[in-house]
């Protein structure tokens, strides 16, 4: 599972990224820890490398994207939303029957809440089912979108958060919504846009505005993404 080094890494981004060298031929310097596909940008450049379109959401159904699946370990028991919320654990939970969560905590970034019961937790797509519908530039094949609604391979596209704040954020974009934590701010600006360049998707001008200006705030803030095929 390849959920905690690059967590680690986004959130230590302003430690590490501030002596990032500008390379003459614009090939990012390489990243602590970063994998050997993944792709390393500042934020400003890797906004710029967001396509630009209109959102279209006619047609969306959220049963389009089949979540949850049964998640990396098939006889686990677990079901990805499970998987997620014990990969994230800060203190590991006990495991019964039937994935059955008792004990353990989590930080929930959005808000900055530990939560001490895993009924309290939603597992969000960091860019909202809708969003991803509305920013797809070609209509996906029912595997993709699948793929996508489980993601595990990368440490962003699913985040556990208390159910309050993904249901605050539902299925806004930066534009419309931000973590009530503004200590996240770079960190989901960041994470945001390496998920759209991980898949493909699209973005639309007030979306790409937001973005570029959270990048003022964010000088230091690098996005590492591994694109999907």
């Amino acid at each position: 599972m390849r959920r905690g080094l690059p967590a680690l890494l986004l959130a230590a981004l302003p430690l590490l990224t501030a002596s990032l060298p500008a390379a003459a031929d614009s090939t990012p310097a390489p990243f602590p820890g970063a994998g050997a596909l993944d792709q390393v940008l500042p934020l400003f450049d890797a906004i710029d490398r967001l396509p630009i379109a209109a959102e279209h959401r006619e047609g969306y159904d959220r049963r389009l994207y089949k979540h949850w699946n049964k998640g990396l370990n098939a006889t686990d028991g677990c079901n990805t939303r499970k998987e997620v919320i014990l990969a994230e654990a800060v203190e590991a939970p006990q495991v019964a029957d039937r994935c059955a969560l008792t004990g353990g905590s989590w930080l929930s970034k959005y808000d900055n809440i530990v939560v001490t019961d895993a009924s309290r937790l939603d597992v969000d797509h960091f860019v909202p089912l809708a969003e991803v519908y509305d920013s797809e530039q070609v209509p996906w094949s029912a595997a993709r979108r699948e793929a996508y609604a489980n993601d595990q391979d990368s440490p962003d596209t699913l985040i556990a958060v208390t159910a309050a704040s993904n249901r605050s954020k539902a299925d806004k974009d930066p534009a419309e919504w931000l973590p009530s934590d503004a200590s996240y701010h770079c960190a989901y600006a960041a994470t945001w846009v390496g998920t759209k360049l991980r898949w493909d998707l699209a973005a639309d001008e007030a979306e790409r505005e937001a973005l570029l200006g959270l990048a003022e705030d964010c000088p230091a803030a690098v996005v590492v993404y591994d694109p999907v095929p």
